[in-house]
């Protein structure tokens, strides 16, 4: 039986180009080869913007604040259809308006565990207009907060968040950042 969209990822080339695929249980290791991942920054209708943190038991930064949520697109998969299934699975949320603002965003980074996150990594908006209802196994609390207040806590304890939002929001205009002219290649 062939394993389900959401269990692969896509392993891809430093220009983007997909290589072929690999579980995701068995993509992450102390040696991750590159592949598609992606981050979403859902805003509400006050304009402010979702935050979450990861689950305990989640096998890379466990319990770490990070953006609203991010995922893996599945092989052949869409952009905006990963988001939004991603959106369903992890917040219970609907997502509209599905907007790119890094699409060459790219980052690797080491948890304390060692473990590697390597990926090609487009980053969106997206708006949803309920409350969330997370997945206990992929986030275990969620926090509402006005843009520019969640800039200046990362710039102030960056420890406390994901390396990719760190890395994430400087750039982007929802936060009062500019896009990086250097932006590695993507897809």
């Amino acid at each position: 039986m062939e394993p389900a969209i959401s269990d692969q990822v896509v392993l891809v080339t430093p220009q983007g180009e997909a290589r072929g695929t690999l579980l995701k249980s068995e993509a992450h290791g102390t040696d991750t080869p590159l592949h598609l991942g992606f981050s979403c920054h859902v805003i509400d209708g006050r304009g402010r913007v979702l935050v979450t943190r990861r689950a305990l038991s989640k096998r890379t930064w466990p319990g770490v604040w990070t953006n609203s949520f991010c995922g893996h697109p599945g092989p052949g998969e869409g952009w905006e259809d990963a988001v939004r299934r991603h959106g369903m699975s992890e917040l219970g949320l609907a997502i509209h308006e599905v907007v790119s603002a890094l699409p060459d965003f790219q980052y690797r980074a080491t948890d304390a565990s060692g473990v590697v996150e390597n990926e090609i990594c487009p980053v969106f908006t997206a708006s949803a207009e309920d409350l969330p209802e997370p997945n206990l196994h992929e986030v275990v609390e969620t926090a509402w907060v006005a843009p520019h207040d969640l800039r200046s806590a990362v710039e102030a304890a960056p420890w406390a968040f994901s390396p990719w939002m760190v890395l994430q929001i400087p750039q982007m205009p929802l936060y009062g950042g500019t896009p990086s002219s250097d932006a590695s290649p993507g897809v």
